[in-house]
């Protein structure tokens, strides 16, 4: 306790003091202790590391990918024989033959394969690593060449085949046919039609006529709509589209040869496209048979009426046109039957009995 004292005391003696006292301004604090600043420098070492490996990997991988892979141009370029032209500008009869071969091809399986004991093609797609390509010898840069004519061809044809995949996807996509796409659009106008959307509906059956022209169903569908529509010629341009793909159509054809009687067309000229078509209808033998009355060609005309009738004997519409035809040849005795076959048949209006009984009683002097 002594020693504590005594310094307490010196310590009090030493405040005292005059000159010898410690001033204000020469107290200053203790500075702290410096920190270790070494694990900071070496933590940002060690990222700057990082970092630039990080870079020069990245850098290295893109120019990886994107350089030219070296060897497939020389190895076609010493292939092909002196003064020879170059693939991309073959003779056509070459060309032909490549083109006809992918064709035939793709027409074999969706999918073109390579041939079985074809060694590794020289052509590489852009981002094939360069040890796929392997030097062909010398015995076989011919071919070599050849196969790298193909391969060029049946990539400038890609578009056109029947199957491709996707790149780094599993599923295989299939080109629709001209059929496909058809009926696609006349399935929309379909639903167009269900929803009241008229105008979508005929677009799409537009669509459809036009992309295949032996789509019956959209066509008849798109004829039943423009005439509903009052758009009669246009009708008729989907008719004579319609009988020009296929004559085979004796019901279209009368349809259109009934338009063409009300704007002053050919409608005679249709009928006897399609009557070898015609078969045993006799619908279409007695329509016929109006038109060719119309035109005054009688004997004709009592020829389709007779053919008709053997189908339908009890049609009384087409004895009553049977007896004018042959009243018009002066077949008398034959047009008087047929108007009394025609009086006792069914389905006259009151106008016809009486024009059939003038006709009767006139005969009959």
């Amino acid at each position: 306790m002594s020693l504590i004292n005594k310094m307490l005391q010196d310590l009090d003696a030493r405040g005292g003091a005059g000159e010898d006292a410690v001033h204000q301004q020469d107290v200053k604090a203790v500075p702290p202790a410096e920190r270790d600043l070494r694990p900071l420098l070496i933590g940002g070492v060690a990222v700057g590391v990082l970092v630039l490996a990080a870079g020069g990997w990245y850098g290295w991988q893109y120019w990886k990918s994107h350089r030219v892979p070296p060897g497939p141009v020389p190895n076609i370029m010493q292939s092909r024989a002196p003064g020879a032209r170059p693939p991309a500008a073959a003779p056509p009869a070459a060309a032909a033959t490549v083109a006809n071969a992918v064709t035939q091809a793709a027409s074999v399986a969706p999918m073109p394969s390579a041939p079985p004991a074809a060694p590794a093609p020289v052509v590489v797609t852009e981002h094939a690593p360069i040890t796929t390509v392997s030097p062909a010898p010398a015995t076989e840069r011919v071919p070599v060449a050849a196969r790298a004519e193909v391969a060029d061809t049946s990539r400038a044809r890609k578009p056109a085949s029947a199957t491709h995949a996707a790149p780094g996807e599993g599923v295989v996509m299939r080109d629709l046919t001209p059929k496909q796409m058809s009926e696609n659009s006349y399935r929309r106008a379909l639903a167009a039609l269900q929803e009241g959307r008229i105008n979508a509906a005929l677009a799409d059956l537009d669509k459809a006529v036009d992309i295949d022209p032996h789509n019956d169903a959209a066509r008849q569908t798109y004829i039943s709509l423009l005439l509903e529509g009052r758009r009669t010629d246009d009708a008729m341009r989907q008719l004579s589209t319609a009988l020009s793909v296929d004559a085979r159509q004796p019901g279209l054809a009368m349809v259109l040869a009934r338009l063409q009687l009300e704007k002053g067309g050919p409608a005679l000229e249709t009928l006897q496209k399609t009557l070898p078509y015609a078969g045993n209808n006799a619908d279409y033998l007695g329509f016929l048979a109006g038109v060719l009355q119309r035109e005054q060609r009688h004997a004709e005309a009592a020829e389709q009426y007779r053919a008709a009738l053997a189908l339908v004997p009890d049609k009384a519409v087409w004895w009553m046109g049977l007896g004018i035809s042959l009243q018009a040849e002066q077949h008398l005795p034959e047009a008087r039957e047929a108007y009394r076959h025609a009086r006792t048949g069914a389905g006259l209006t009151p106008e016809l009995k009486s024009f059939i009984d003038r006709k009767l009683d006139q005969l009959s002097r």
